[in-house]
C-alpha cells in the first residue's frame, strides 16, 4: 500500500524519475504472491495502481538505499537488527513519523489490517496517505538542498514512541 501511494505521489510531484520506491517484507511468508485482494480493492478504489509481488528484504540492500521505511515498531527493530552497521540502522524510520499531522506519541504504527475488514484497510490507507505526503515533502526538500542520504524526520519527531525508546 505504502509503495503504491508513495510512487503515485512522487510521480504527481514530478519526482518519479528522482525518487525510487519499492517494498519488501521482513519475512518470506508470502514471497512471490500478489497483494492481498482487500489491499488491491482499497488501492484501486482510491485510484492507485495495485500490481505487487511480495518479496523479502535483504540486508545487502541497505547499501543502495538512502532510507528504509518500516510500518510498525516490530519491523523497525527487525530491520535495524538486519542492518550491517550503525549507519545503515540509522536509515530505518517509521512511516508515520513523517505524518505532518503528527500522530500521538505511541501511535506511530500503521496497524496490520490483515485480520480486519474493509474499514481497517481503508483506515490504513488514510494513515499511509497522510504519512507519504510528509515523507514526499521531506524527500523533495532533501533533493532541493542537494543533500544525500535519508530525508530528515520532521522537527521534534523520534522514530520510536517514548515507550519504545526506553
Amino acid at each position: 500500500m505504502a509503495e503504491s501511494v508513495f510512487r503515485t505521489e512522487a510521480a504527481a510531484a514530478g519526482l518519479g524519475d528522482r525518487v525510487v520506491a519499492d517494498s519488501a517484507g521482513i519475512d518470506g511468508w508470502h514471497e512471490g504472491e500478489g497483494a492481498d485482494p482487500r489491499t488491491v480493492a482499497v488501492l484501486t478504489t482510491a485510484g492507485y495502481p495495485a500490481a505487487h509481488r511480495a518479496r523479502r528484504f535483504d540486508a545487502s540492500w541497505f547499501a543502495d538505499r538512502d532510507l528504509v521505511i518500516a510500518l510498525d515498531g516490530g519491523h523497525l527493530r527487525a530491520l535495524r537488527r538486519m542492518a550491517p552497521g550503525p549507519d545503515d540502522a540509522a536509515k530505518v524510520h517509521l512511516l508515520r513519523a513523517y505524518d505532518p499531522a503528527g500522530p500521538a506519541p505511541g501511535a506511530l504504527d500503521v496497524p496490520d489490517p490483515y485480520h480486519g475488514g474493509p474499514a481497517e484497510f481503508a483506515g490504513c490507507l488514510e494513515m499511509v496517505e497522510a504519512a507519504c505526503a510528509g515523507l514526499l515533502a521531506a524527500a523533495s526538500d532533501a533533493l532541493t538542498r542537494g543533500s544525500s542520504g535519508a530525508p530528515p524526520l520532521p522537527r521534534g519527531r523520534h522514530p520510536l514512541s517514548p515507550k519504545e525508546r526506553s
